[in-house]
C-alpha cells in the first residue's frame, strides 16, 4: 500500500496531470481506500480525522465517473447538476470547490459553490449557465431550490462532508428536505471525523449497504500533534495567552473560543497588547471573514481567533499551533479543533487553557480520545508584564499568580456600626409587641434606614 500511486487507481490522464501540477505524489490512506470503492459505484461511510485528504478521496473518483458526461455545449441543459457536495460552513464550501476546480481544470466539467452570507442574486447567473458539480451549504441550497434557480432531479452522486458537524449545527431538517428532492437511484458518500450514534442513524437513512472505512481510530487525535493543558484561573487566561503568543513557536496560531463575543473581545485585547490578531465568526460578513483568513494565510495576521463554526474546515498548510482559550463542552469538537494543526504528516502543538470550571469537560475529552493529556499548573505574570507595554506608563509591582484556590474575601463591614450590633430589647418594653420609647436626644434610626433604601 505504501508504493501505490494515483496512476494505479485508474484515474484519467487529465486528472493525473492536474494532480501532478498540484504537487500530489502518492495517495493518502483514505484516498487509497476510498477511491476504488467509489469507482465501483458503492455507497461509502468513511471515518477519517481532519487533514487526511478527505476532499480528494471523494472528488477524484467523482470527476472520473462524470468525465464521460462532460460537454462542450454552451446550453445549460447539457450541464445539469450531476454531483452535489453538502458541507456545513462557508469556508469549507469554498475550499472544497477550489480543490474540485483544481482537479478538474483539464476537463470540461464545471463546478460552482453557493453559500449564505452573500447576496443570492450574485450566484443565480452562474447556476443558470449550468454546472455538473455543486458545492453548497444546506440552507443556501434550499434558498435556490425555492427560487427555482437549481434543479436536483439529475443528481447521480451525493456527498456529505463533515457530517457530524452538520448534525451538531442543526442541519438535520434541511438535510431531510434535500434528500427528498434527489433521485432515489444515486450513489451516496458520507465523510465524518467522528462516529456518534446520531451519525450512524443518519447513515442508515440515506446510505444503501455502504462500505465502511476508517483510516484512524474513531474520535482519535493525530499522533503528530503534541497536546498540553495549562491549569489556570479564568481571570488569568488572557495574561497566559499573551505570554504564550510571545513565545518563539507562536509564528502562526489559531485560537478557539466558545462564543463570538469572546472571540471579538479577545482579538481587541490582543491588538492593544501589540499582537497582530483578528477574529473570524458568524457575525462578520463573508467578505470580512475571507479577508481575515487571507491575511492569516499570508502572515499579515499571526493570530486568528474563531469559534468552532467559523473555524470549521479551515485548511491552512503547516499551521504550527492551535490554542483552546476555552475548551469545548462537546468533546468531539476538541478533536476537530486540534485537527487544524499537524495536517498531512506535519507536526503541530495543541495547547488548552483549562479553568477549574472546565475540568469536567477535560475529563470527557480524555475519555473520548482515550488519552490523558499532559497538565501543568500555569504561572502567570500579571500587571507588571502588561504595564511594560501600556502607553500610559503605569507601573505595578511584578507578581506571579499560580493556579491556586483564592481565599474568600473578608466580609466588608457596614458603613454604620449600629447595624452590626446584636439585637438588644429595650428595658422599657413590657410586652412582646410593645414598641420601645426612644430618648429624645437619640437620632432616629428610621431616617437612616430610609436613606439607605433610597441610595440602594
Amino acid at each position: 500500500m505504501n508504493t501505490i500511486s494515483f496512476a494505479d487507481l485508474n484515474l484519467a490522464p487529465e486528472i493525473l496531470k492536474a494532480l501532478t501540477e498540484s504537487g500530489y505524489i502518492t495517495p493518502t490512506p483514505v484516498q487509497a481506500q476510498a477511491i476504488p470503492i467509489v469507482l465501483e459505484g458503492r455507497d461509502l461511510m468513511a471515518g477519517a480525522q481532519t487533514g487526511t485528504g478527505k476532499t480528494a478521496a471523494f472528488a477524484l473518483p467523482m470527476l472520473q465517473k462524470l468525465l464521460p458526461l462532460a460537454s462542450t455545449s454552451t446550453s445549460p441543459a447539457r450541464h445539469p447538476v450531476r454531483a452535489l457536495i453538502l458541507v456545513p460552513t462557508r469556508e469549507l464550501a469554498i475550499q472544497v470547490e477550489e480543490s474540485v476546480k483544481a482537479y478538474a481544470k483539464h476537463s470540461r466539467l464545471r463546478s460552482l459553490v453557493v453559500f449564505g452570507g452573500v447576496d443570492i442574486k450574485t450566484q443565480t447567473p452562474h447556476l443558470k449557465t449550468g454546472v455538473e458539480i455543486l458545492v453548497a451549504t444546506p440552507g443556501r441550497l434550499l434558498d435556490h431550490v425555492e427560487q427555482k434557480t437549481v434543479q436536483l432531479n439529475q443528481v447521480q452522486m451525493l456527498v456529505l462532508d463533515e457530517a457530524d458537524r452538520m448534525l451538531d449545527m442543526g442541519f438535520m431538517p434541511d438535510l431531510k428536505r434535500i434528500l427528498a428532492l434527489l433521485p432515489k437511484q444515486r450513489q451516496s458518500l458520507m465523510f465524518s471525523a467522528t462516529f456518534s450514534n446520531e451519525i450512524k442513524k443518519l447513515s442508515a437513512e440515506f446510505l444503501i449497504n455502504p462500505a465502511l472505512i476508517e483510516v484512524a481510530r474513531s474520535n482519535a487525535t493525530a499522533e503528530n500533534v503534541t497536546q498540553k493543558v495549562y491549569l489556570v484561573a479564568q481571570a488569568d487566561k488572557h495574561a497566559l495567552l499573551a505570554q504564550l503568543l510571545r513565545g518563539s513557536d507562536a509564528t502562526q496560531v489559531l485560537v478557539f473560543t466558545k462564543t463570538k463575543i469572546t472571540a471579538s473581545r479577545l482579538a481587541k485585547q490582543l491588538q492593544r497588547d501589540g499582537v497582530s490578531a483578528d477574529a473570524i465568526h458568524g457575525d462578520k460578513s463573508q467578505l470580512e471573514r475571507m479577508q481575515a483568513l487571507d491575511a492569516f494565510k499570508q502572515g499579515k495576521v499571526t493570530v486568528l481567533i474563531g469559534t468552532d463554526v467559523a473555524a470549521r474546515g479551515l485548511d491552512i498548510d503547516q499551521l504550527p499551533m492551535v490554542i483552546n482559550y476555552e475548551i469545548p463542552s462537546a468533546p468531539e469538537d476538541y478533536v476537530h479543533r486540534i485537527g487544524r494543526t499537524g495536517r498531512a504528516g506535519a507536526s503541530g502543538a495543541a495547547i488548552s487553557l483549562v479553568s477549574p470550571e472546565e475540568e469536567k469537560y477535560l475529563k470527557e475529552i480524555e475519555k473520548l480520545i482515550k488519552h490523558e493529556i499532559q497538565k501543568e499548573n500555569a504561572v502567570v505574570p500579571q500587571q507588571a508584564a502588561r504595564a511594560e507595554r501600556t502607553p500610559r506608563g503605569e507601573h505595578h509591582e511584578r507578581q506571579e499568580r499560580s493556579y491556586t484556590p483564592r481565599p474568600a474575601a473578608p466580609k466588608k463591614p457596614s458603613h454604620d456600626p449600629w447595624f452590626d450590633k446584636p439585637y438588644e430589647p429595650s428595658v422599657s418594653a413590657t410586652t412582646e409587641n410593645k414598641q420601645p420609647e426612644r430618648p429624645a436626644n437619640k437620632p432616629k434610626k428610621e431616617v437612616a434606614a430610609i436613606l439607605l433604601r433610597r441610595q440602594s
